[in-house]
């Protein structure tokens, strides 16, 4: 009884419009204090110990240092306009060079927040200036933004690794495959409306790209291959073996301010709001961890591990019911929770379950990101929807913009069925790059 009611407090706290992360602290003391009584910050003190003491995490702040320097210098500015002259001319051509865009910057960054606000403040100017229609406009960005959950490297990625025990090697390398197949589904979509509809995303006319072809290649040379160089230094040292998650989160970090000065646009004032944003977001990030760890430990004490596996046991169907369970209530928990919280109170209680259920735990994980990733677009909580509000016109209503994302949803869900009924997809890559 008493787990459910911690949940039932931690929604009438959140709903109440208390932070999650002192939501979580508020129901872990309150609620272990009925247990432990006054031993329940020395409780407590075990497990803010061991986040605190889990190096792990320290990839985190260098993978949001990335994306807020890169956020801040030319570098994503040069790389639309090289999209743009050679996707342009394509039906949608714009919404596929902004797709495109949040994928690359996805890959050099790690942060959905980062990649949405520089692609859209781009983006939308363009696009409206081009006659796309609004709810194509808003579904494009706020979609592309949410490869950030996916696309390696993954700020959520490096949080789910380490609460679920699992290699950030193995999850990076499984999680490519169905980041490449969201993009894929994306520009589907795309093509499919633009070609039906050709009124409601335009290409651009030849005098906005034309231009002769060895300037054009000289401009998508500077523009593409810096990026490009950045995510393989990342990726690929983390993946050959060659550094740890935060080594390699320290590699791209040094790489990006040596691709900023080489443009000559690193200054102090660049460098210090991009330590100012990480910082913030790196104490947000921290605080909700603790929160969490500080929730689950109470919850399992009071029994909440016994009381999922009775109701997994309950509903039935085996592991195809357990997996169907457990994806639902992270589904449903995305709609007003964010992905920090999600991880940190749902995985450390499945992740026993599904290692003892024998289901392959870099598969499994595969599919929360999807669902997790669904979370960004879909009410009352969004967070795409409201970084997009942030920057967007006013002529842009939430109604297009929650109308505009339905469809990438759709496309979404495509692609965790395809998961689903192929786990290879997920498992292939990790067996082949960093061995499982």
């Amino acid at each position: 009884m008493t787990p459910l009611l911690m949940f039932a407090a931690l929604f009438v706290l959140v709903f109440a419009g208390v932070p999650v992360a002192f939501s979580l602290i508020i129901i872990a003391v309150g609620f272990g204090y009925t247990v432990f009584g006054d031993l329940i910050f020395l409780q407590l003190y075990g497990p803010l110990l061991h986040t605190a003491s889990n190096f792990v995490l320290a990839a985190i702040p260098l993978f949001i240092f990335m994306g807020a320097v890169l956020e801040r210098s030319g570098i994503a500015k040069r790389l639309f306009f090289a999209l743009q002259l050679w996707l342009g001319g394509a039906p949608g051509g714009l919404a596929l060079s902004t797709i495109a865009m949040c994928a690359i910057f996805a890959a050099a960054s790690g942060v959905v927040g980062a990649v949405e606000i520089v692609v859209g403040l781009m983006a939308i100017p363009a696009m409206m200036k081009a006659k796309y229609k609004n709810d194509l406009i808003a579904g494009t960005i706020c979609a592309g933004g949410s490869l950030g959950t996916i696309i390696p490297p993954s700020v959520i990625v490096v949080v789910y690794a380490s609460i679920a025990q699992l290699s950030i090697g193995q999850l990076f390398a499984a999680s490519i495959l169905p980041g490449l197949l969201m993009v894929l589904f994306f520009v589907g979509y795309i093509l499919f409306r633009s070609i039906r509809s050709p009124a409601d995303a335009p290409p651009l006319p030849p005098e906005e790209r034309s231009m002769p072809l060895p300037e054009k290649l000289k401009i998508t040379f500077t523009a593409l291959v810096p990026p490009l160089a950045l995510i393989g230094m990342v990726l690929g040292s983390l993946l050959m073996g060659a550094a740890s998650a935060t080594e390699a989160a320290a590699v791209g970090a040094a790489g990006t301010l040596v691709l900023t000065m080489l443009f000559r646009e690193l200054n102090l004032k660049l460098l210090m709001d991009s330590l100012g944003v990480t910082l913030r977001i790196t104490a947000m990030i921290m605080l909700i961890v603790a929160g969490g760890t500080m929730f689950t430990s109470i919850f399992a004490v009071t029994g909440g591990g016994n009381l999922v596996r009775d109701t997994v046991a309950t509903i039935g169907y085996g592991n195809a019911g357990i997996i169907t369970f457990f994806l639902l209530v992270v589904f449903f928990a995305g709609f007003v929770l964010d992905w920090v919280s999600i991880v940190l109170i749902f995985i450390p209680i499945f992740a026993p379950i599904v290692r003892s259920a024998g289901i392959d735990p870099i598969w499994f994980a595969m599919m929360v990101l999807v669902v997790i990733q669904t979370s960004y677009l879909t009410p009352p909580m969004a967070p795409s929807i409201f970084y997009l509000r942030s920057i967007a016109p006013r002529s842009m209503t939430y109604g297009q913009m929650y109308r505009g994302v339905l469809p990438f949803v759709g496309a979404q869900m495509l692609v965790l069925l395809v998961i689903i009924l192929f786990p290879a997809i997920a498992t292939w890559l990790p067996s082949i790059l960093v061995g499982l």
